[in-house]
């Protein structure tokens, strides 16, 4: 029993950052690729899905070997003016994301509340009811405490989407064929391009691979612990790959094949009852309420736990302020449901932040990670260089991609 209590903690990082990936956002992504495209983008889940895993090790292994996180790293190695950016750039695209998770878990919440209520439940009330759930756990301010309960939720998000996905599944051979990279058409109304780079931008996401040599320092593991580092790696990203299959293929096995497509989350709930039945749509709200939660604990405690990495502190999530900052981001929650109206300015400047963030992040990591007098012996290889490369002319891609779209949505305004 000792054991199995010792394999499950050792797990909880790798359980939190695939909490703090999967929300709203890549449900909303995966779903809309599912019902456009099929099974024919699952190679980017697949690409995207190795990418984080390599990373998510780098920035691990990283802090193994120097002791140092990524924000401080950054901060003494490079300049403070590159770690500030981070905390800006970051903080500014968790604003935007709490606006939007909030605004999708409260709508969808309404939309099935109709199931049972005549006229539903206003998603305000259940805006306040989450943003109060969430903010309640963050008061006790204990990380083990954020873990613990982020794996419930990613526990009953995971089983959810599964059960989904055994439901609504399409053919094994499309699902197959999706391994093979293509690009589908892109025609007048929808974008190829842009929903590749929205699931990559949902997947390889910087703040993950920071927030991650933060958790593993908490942890207080040591080069001693590279092997449980790896396995909590690989576990991380295995979740991430078959939880959004699972979305898709959800996506791809009940509206795509009734070429139905998908402009927001929240049309899976009425489109999906007369396709699976009214036990498929409470499975996929459960599991979609979870994604949501799953992602605002991080969410709500990055900036603080940021702003103690940057100033080499022990984390204090019970500071005064701390708790202020919380409520504050906690409340930008209740703008959608209240406004009824999608802050265009927040989300637009958070994606655009997002644009730059991957490749100055993998320019960053690449930068100290060859520095002898920092990693030692440990010092980038030469293979692992040629993959950070890579990944960086990867990043660059994406970022033109996402820059386009952005400058397409607001055209269209």
């Amino acid at each position: 029993m000792n054991n199995m209590k010792t394999f499950f903690k050792s797990l909880l990082p790798g359980i939190f950052l695939f909490g703090f990936t999967v929300g709203t956002g890549s449900v909303t992504a995966m779903a809309k690729a599912g019902a456009d495209y099929g099974m024919s983008l699952l190679w980017t889940i697949f690409i995207s899905c190795v990418i984080t895993y390599f990373l998510i090790n780098l920035f691990g292994k990283f802090t193994l070997v120097t002791g140092l996180t990524a924000l401080q790293s950054f901060k003494k190695h490079i300049h403070p003016g590159v770690a500030i950016f981070f905390i800006v750039a970051l903080t500014t695209q968790i604003c935007g994301s709490v606006i939007g998770v909030m605004g999708i878990l409260a709508d969808v919440c309404y939309e099935w509340s109709k199931s049972f209520i005549d006229g539903g439940i206003s998603a305000v009330y259940f805006a306040l009811f989450f943003i109060a759930f969430v903010y309640i756990i963050f008061l006790i301010g204990k990380t083990e405490v954020f873990e613990k309960v982020l794996a419930i939720f990613v526990a009953i998000m995971s089983v959810c989407f599964l059960i989904n996905f055994f439901i609504l599944m399409p053919p094994a051979i499309e699902i197959l064929n999706g391994m093979v990279p293509n690009v589908p058409d892109t025609g007048a109304d929808k974008s190829s391009f842009l929903v590749i780079a929205s699931m990559v931008g949902t997947t390889v996401f910087s703040g993950l691979f920071i927030l991650r040599t933060i958790l593993v320092k908490e942890a207080g593991w040591t080069m001693a612990d590279l092997k449980t580092q790896n396995r909590d790696a690989l576990f991380s990203a295995f979740l991430m790959f078959i939880v959004s299959t699972s979305i898709m293929a959800a996506a791809a096995g009940s509206l795509f094949v009734k070429g139905i497509t998908l402009t927001n989350v929240t049309q899976m709930i009425y489109l999906l009852e007369p396709l699976a039945g009214a036990a498929a749509v409470a499975i996929f709200t459960i599991g979609l309420i979870a994604a949501g939660v799953s992602s605002q604990f991080p969410n709500v405690a990055l900036l603080p736990w940021l702003l103690d990495d940057f100033h080499q502190r022990k984390p204090n999530l019970k500071r005064t302020s701390y708790r202020v900052i919380a409520l504050v981001i906690s409340c930008l929650g209740l703008i959608v449901p209240i406004f009824s109206v999608k802050p265009i300015a927040v989300m637009v400047s958070s994606q655009a932040f997002g644009a730059l963030l991957l490749p100055a992040t993998v320019g960053c990591i690449f930068y100290i990670g060859n520095k002898s007098s920092l990693m030692g012996t440990y010092r980038f290889s030469t293979v692992t260089n040629i993959i950070l490369s890579l990944i960086f002319v990867f990043a660059i891609v994406m970022s033109y991609m996402s820059f386009n779209g952005i400058m397409s949505t607001l055209q269209a305004l």
